[in-house]
């Protein structure tokens, strides 16, 4: 009995499925079984027309191909190239069983690419379960990308039966592709683009909530901008995904990873993610569900870049009161009767509202038409500890004719830049917005200046302990764009300024 290796999704994550045939006596038939979906069943007929369209006889013999474990379900078309091989191999005698075989079949024996491929391998490279795999050739391109996996391209079931039985000694492992980008030096290369089709030098006036950006950009910090009407709060939320730090090559593989779950294509640039749902999206839009299998929602695929809420306090509250999960521990677990899967979910969040319904509270050229009960019923859609994970509020005000616009994208980044070579300097891996207990014990050291005045603004404004950590995680970034090892008195001030009052 021989078997190849396959793959199948459980949630985001990758499976692995073997896939066992046998050939018995008994009336000609032609089965699978192992809770195989649709597209599955469906191969029986591609296999079929691909194999008999290459002068392949199939013996009147009783086909079955059980894909293992039995009590997971599995879907997608990938399964065909290895069922076909299986049925072409079974009378030799060649171990198989340490391949991964991926391909979907045209009724004439070509091989096509499908959609699901690259999360899959991607996946299972992640685990280190995967070696060698046999896949369409059209998909190398996206997939060499993927390290340490010696990759086999094949346009045919029969250069694909070459391969494993060894007759064809032109067949080669793909040459790995590498990332074209620049990237700066830390520990390990962090690839960035010069790319910016929005720019901060299109914002005019709004020092502060400029400023307040680039913080949030450089150590990951939740965002507030609240504001009239056109001040600007969505033309600065788009900006900041041009000006985030670098990534890693394993975090653009994990970029490209949620693209294609999204239904894109992948396109390998290092431009982190920015997901911007409707305030009337649903529930398991935002968080991922389904009556039989959770799929990913907005909060997953926004994983290492942004997710931004305009017009917050308009969002569902259940959905604001489950985003607190999220944005605490960095991950999402979604539970149905039939799966329980969990998503690594660390975004940047960034949100922007009106000052009251009628959106005038703040502008000095319009009269607010609101009544203190509107106002207050308005505000009271957020709650305290949904708020008290929002690490910078800032206030815009309007925006006059005589402002200017004094900062540009470039600028802006460059400065990121800078801050995340002078952080890895001290061996730190995570942005400052995103450190633990521990790690902000470690890292953020402050001179005694700033303690003193960190101990008089706990007394003053009663700070809890999590606005205290987050107090000093802000004053960590502010001190780091400044290249100063210690956080400082003026660093502490300012973290003070972009707490809510």
């Amino acid at each position: 009995m021989k078997y190849v290796k396959c793959a199948t999704y459980e949630g985001i994550d990758a499976k692995v499925v073997e896939v066992e045939s046998s050939l018995t006596k008994g009336l000609p038939s032609f089965n699978i079984v192992g809770i195989a979906s649709t597209s599955i069943n469906e191969s029986k007929e591609r296999v079929k027309s691909a194999l008999l369209s290459n002068d392949y006889t199939f013996p009147p013999k009783r086909f079955v191909i059980s894909l293992t474990p039995s009590d997971l379900k599995k879907q997608g078309s990938h399964f065909d190239l290895s069922i076909a091989l299986l049925l072409l191999m079974d009378s030799e005698e060649i171990d198989i069983s340490e391949w991964f075989v991926f391909g979907e079949l045209s009724l004439d024996g070509q091989v096509r690419e499908n959609n699901s491929l690259y999360p899959l391998i991607l996946s299972l490279a992640n685990q280190r379960l995967i070696k060698r795999v046999i896949v369409p050739k059209e998909s190398l391109e996206k997939l060499t990308k993927i390290p340490d996996i010696e990759f086999y391209g094949v346009s045919h079931i029969n250069e694909a039966l070459n391969i494993l039985k060894c007759q064809d000694s032109s067949f080669t492992p793909a040459p790995p592709t590498t990332l074209p980008y620049k990237f700066i030096h830390t520990d390990e290369a962090l690839f960035f683009h010069n790319n910016y089709p929005y720019d901060f030098k299109d914002v005019r006036g709004q020092s502060v909530a400029k400023r307040a950006a680039l913080i949030s950009a450089a150590g990951f910090h939740n965002l507030l901008l609240e504001g009239s009407p056109g001040c600007g709060k969505s033309m600065i939320a788009q900006r900041i995904r041009y000006i985030l730090p670098p990534l890693s090559s394993s975090e653009i593989l994990d970029v490209a990873k949620l693209q294609a779950l999204d239904g894109y294509e992948p396109d390998f640039i290092p431009l982190r993610p920015f997901r911007s749902p409707h305030h009337t999206s649903t529930t398991a839009s935002i968080f991922g569900g389904g009556s039989h299998s959770a799929k990913i929602g907005e909060v997953g695929l926004s994983h290492n870049g942004i997710l931004f809420f305009d017009e917050l306090p308009h969002y569902n509250k259940n959905i604001l009161e489950a985003l607190r999960e999220p944005l605490q521990d960095n991950h999402i677990r979604i539970s149905r009767v039939n799966s329980k899967v969990e998503y690594p979910a660390s975004f940047l969040f960034i949100s922007a509202m009106n000052p009251c319904p009628c959106g005038n509270l703040l502008n000095s050229a319009k009269e607010c038409r609101c009544s203190e009960l509107e106002i207050q019923r308005y505000k009271n859609r957020l709650s305290d500890p949904f708020l008290d994970r929002i690490d910078l509020h800032v206030t815009m005000q309007n925006v006059t004719y005589d402002d200017k616009s004094d900062l540009t994208s470039q600028e802006l980044h460059q400065r990121v830049l800078h801050t995340i070579a002078f952080i890895a300097k001290r061996g730190q891996r995570t942005f400052n917005g995103k450190l633990n207990d521990e790690e902000i014990e470690k890292y953020c050291v402050l001179d005694k200046e700033a303690q003193s005045t960190l101990e008089g603004a706990i007394e003053r404004f009663a700070l809890s302990f999590r606005s205290i950590k987050k107090l000093q995680k802000v004053a960590r970034t502010i001190a780091d764009l400044e290249q100063s090892e210690m956080i400082r008195k003026k660093d502490i001030l300012e973290a003070l300024s972009y707490r809510r009052r």
